[in-house]
């Protein structure tokens, strides 16, 4: 008997989970922008080849987001600096819409809207920060109006855009917006996320393609089994600190993620992408205890697992008769993706004409099936994330799908499968002795462990969740369901990626913030206090705060609430609140800028309000938090009169009162000295602190939001050295 060779395409869909746990509101608009643009014409365009079968794997968070947009009014910070016109903006928002709704491929996403690549001229192809508030200034109302509504239409699909009449014409308009056109255009947005969820069901229901999913926040699993899971591939990697080892989480994200699955469409799947590829022997038995029958992983770990290079250091098949077929581990099926082929869609033929990827692609297919053998069926895997990659292709990729899907349809050597079809009745495959832990990206766990930034995130993750849960087993029938769903939020694979150095991108402090963010909300519903450190970036490039004005001398100031001489903090440090990330809500600001200084005996911290301290009514405190080399707060109650100051310092879990100190003022001005023998430090020590402003109770700002304040304690000769 001939076979074809058989064909296993799964796309992957997935997104990070953008959601602020404390506004609701999403940090970054992706999941909207990638629901109008890639997830919907991804599974109709199917409809036009009736022969090619498919498997689509959703991530239940990225469902949740889309249905939190569809359903619950959803909001994200791009849409709402949409929705206002362009004479309400503050300056502030003028400012991001012109640095950031140019974030679309340049050629194939901007170039084709003339009037959109002529903004992108006005503004300039590379520009600093520095530079936007200059170039703002030659913005018009009208071309803000413009670029509002040409970066919402340039992410919604070429399909849709000529299928709509009222989307084609707003393309063919080119410009001149109305701010009615520009609320239509939103309009249109819904109605494509709003048919996304409902297009996939019927799909899988139809047959032509299958659904999987993936543990519910994208985890890696392994590591939330056991970090030290790491050391089977890396030996010699550099661990966190602090071990985390929950087998249970890795099975919440799993069964929630089944259930969640169930509830949308109705039925158990079958198949499961572990998050990035990511197995190990204890997660596929946990796997296949709930009940999913195949997975996916990459070629390398199938290399690794067999302990023989599949391909030369070329890249040349060695053993295609192992590669091409499904195995079986703890009674689950495992195929491995075939990673040049998956990779040349993803990487490489964005580049080509289309007559020649689609060639070269066949005939990679071609050579495949001839060095098989004939007397079995084989399966070729090929996977990779369903979004990213089409903004690279002309045409959002569909010159090339349509090609490549029209020449499998009428080619009978070649036949596409959903992975369960496959299985279903060729077999689950043959027994794998061993399984390697690993990911698709180098059979390793490189790009989430390792790397200092990787491993603080681990050791926050690991603190925060054993101080819930010992918080928990001391308050037994308190409902923690959100503060656990934070948790696992946290253990989302997308925080680790942008940590470290193997990739980058313009919206790093926002991944960093976000997961910084579901910790500190922990906290925030246990009632328990906030560690310092989580206030403090992730990123090393932001931990420290550069002040506007660097310290030059020794300052001796009077502590008298007032700016008593110009002189008498010219040689501190000034740092301009806005600028340095400003507080945690802009809009209730209280502060304007903070001086420090020092002698060699003491610390000056100043801080500068809005309004004097003595025309405010509300009961104002301030928390000065010292978190290195030592942990020390000096809290001051500017309700008393006159305010004094109480030095606490942490031993343990427990603040110990070390002394009250009396110099402090609160008037124009805040005021305070500090000796540095009250917060135990000495010549050349490092001090990070930062300052919390509490207001009726609650904290309305900490300055600086993102990162400390820095202060090396100098030497007595210090300002001699500053002469030179």
């Amino acid at each position: 008997m001939s076979y074809p060779l058989y064909i296993a395409f799964l796309w992957h869909m997935h997104q990070p989970y953008y959601k602020d746990p404390f506004t609701g509101t999403y940090r970054l608009p992706w999941v909207r922008l990638h629901g109008t643009k890639d997830y919907l014409d991804m599974v109709r365009i199917l409809k036009e080849f009736p022969q090619i079968k498919q498997t689509f794997n959703l991530v239940p968070s990225l469902l949740e987001q889309l249905k939190d947009y569809t359903e619950n009014k959803a909001t994200d910070r791009y849409l709402d600096l949409t929705l206002k016109r362009p004479a309400d903006l503050t300056e502030q928002e003028r400012l991001f819409i012109i640095e950031n709704f140019f974030m679309a491929n340049w050629d194939n996403m901007i170039k084709p809207f003339p009037r959109y690549y002529e903004l992108l001229m006005k503004r300039g192809f590379r520009v600093t920060k520095g530079d936007i508030g200059r170039i703002a200034r030659r913005f018009t109302d009208h071309d803000i109006l413009d670029l509002q509504v040409l970066f919402n239409l340039s992410w919604i699909d070429p399909m849709f855009r000529n299928d709509d009449r009222f989307l084609k014409e707003l393309a063919q308009k080119g410009k001149g917006f109305t701010e009615e056109e520009k609320g239509l255009l939103l309009k249109k947005q819904l109605e494509l996320l709003n048919a996304i969820i409902p297009e996939y069901r019927e799909m899988a229901e139809s047959g032509q393609i299958e659904l999987s999913v993936t543990p519910f926040y994208h985890p890696i699993l392994p590591l939330l089994w056991d970090t030290n899971t790491a050391r089977a591939a890396m030996p010699d990697v550099r661990l966190p600190k602090r071990r985390f080892s929950y087998p249970e989480d890795a099975i919440k994200q799993i069964r929630t993620a089944i259930e969640y699955f169930k509830n949308i469409f109705g039925y158990k799947p079958a198949g499961m992408w572990p998050s990035e590829g990511s197995v190990s022997e204890d997660v596929i038995k946990a796997i296949g205890a709930e009940g999913i029958q195949w997975i996916a992983t990459d070629e390398e770990v199938l290399s690794r697992s067999l302990q023989r290079p599949l391909r030369s250091s070329e890249g040349f098949l060695l053993d295609a008769d192992s590669l091409y077929r499904p195995y079986q581990f703890s009674d689950v099926s495992i195929i491995f993706r075939d990673h040049k082929l998956s990779d040349l869609i993803g990487f490489v033929y964005s580049g080509w004409k289309t007559e020649k990827a689609v060639e070269d692609f066949i005939g990679k297919l071609t050579q495949i099936k001839n060095i098989l053998p004939k007397n079995r069926a084989y399966l070729t895997p090929i996977i990779l994330d369903g979004e990213n990659c089409w903004e690279y292709y002309k045409n959002d990729g569909h010159d090339f799908l349509r090609a490549l899907y029209h020449t499998l349809s009428n080619d009978n050597r070649f036949k596409t499968v959903t992975i369960s079809d496959f299985i279903n009745e060729h077999g689950k495959g043959k027994p794998l002795q061993r399984l390697h832990a690993g990911s698709w990206i180098n059979a390793n766990f490189s790009i989430w462990i390792g790397h200092e930034e990787d491993n603080l995130a681990w050791d926050y993750l690991t603190q925060t969740r054993d101080d819930l849960k010992a918080f928990q087993m001391a308050n037994h029938n308190k409902n923690l369901t959100e503060a656990w769903n934070a948790i696992y939020a946290a253990e989302g694979s997308d925080w680790n990626w942008w940590y470290g150095d193997e990739h980058t991108t313009d919206t790093q402090q926002d991944f960093d913030e976000l997961f910084r963010s579901y910790l500190i909300k922990v906290y925030n519903l246990t009632g328990k206090e906030i560690p310092p450190h989580l206030h403090v970036p992730i990123l090393m490039e932001e931990r420290g705060i550069q002040p506007s004005m660097q310290a030059r001398g020794f300052i001796y100031p009077s502590i008298d609430g007032f700016v008593t001489s110009y002189f008498e903090w010219y040689q501190g440090a000034y740092i301009d609140v806005k600028r340095s990330g400003g507080s945690m809500h802009k809009s209730e600001s209280l502060v304007s800028g903070i001086h420090y200084g020092f002698n060699k005996d003491n610390i000056y911290i100043r801080i500068d309000p809005q309004t004097p301290f003595t025309n405010l009514t509300e009961h104002i405190i301030v928390h000065i938090n010292i978190v290195h080399p030592s942990a020390f707060r000096i809290i001051s109650d500017l309700r008393e009169s006159p305010p004094k100051a109480v030095v606490y310092k942490k031993t343990d879990d427990r603040w110990d009162t070390i002394k009250l100190t009396e110099s402090v003022a609160a008037k124009d001005i805040f005021e305070i000295e500090i000796p540095f023998a009250d917060i135990k430090v000495k010549e050349n020590d490092e001090i990070h602190f930062s300052i919390d402003i509490m207001r009726n109770g609650e904290e309305v700002e900490r300055c600086p939001w993102r990162g400390y304040i820095t202060v090396t304690v100098p030497m007595p000769h210090y300002e001699t050295l500053m002469w030179y």
